[in-house]
């Protein structure tokens, strides 16, 4: 389904332990509308229980929710962590995306 560098998941526990908000949060990693190719990313921290129709991915501490329709478009994906001279930000590894955008946010398949 979609992994992720060890670079991206120590960055995503650095982010849940700086958060008092986020402590016991899973990441959502979700495919949505929008960006200059059509569709982009969307990550954010939840702390909800996972809904029925969500994949949940447990990479050792670190718990990703994926809904159906972007599990879709994930498959295979590998998230990445990136801090250096171009950016600092997670990084979308996908080879299911056929276009992605300069900015590398946005993405057609």
């Amino acid at each position: 389904m979609i992994t992720a560098t060890e670079k991206a998941l120590k960055e995503i526990r650095r982010l849940i332990e700086s958060d008092p908000s986020a402590k016991g949060a899973a990441l959502r990693v979700q495919v949505v509308g929008g960006g200059c190719s059509g569709m982009s990313y969307k990550l954010g921290f939840e702390s909800e229980a996972p809904k029925q129709t969500d994949r949940v991915i447990e990479l050792g501490e670190v718990k990703l929710l994926i809904d159906m329709k972007s599990s879709l478009f994930l498959s295979g994906t590998e998230l990445d962590f990136s801090d250096g001279l171009n950016g600092t930000g997670f990084v979308f590894n996908n080879p299911n995306a056929k276009r992605t955008c300069g900015c590398g946010s946005s993405f057609s398949a």
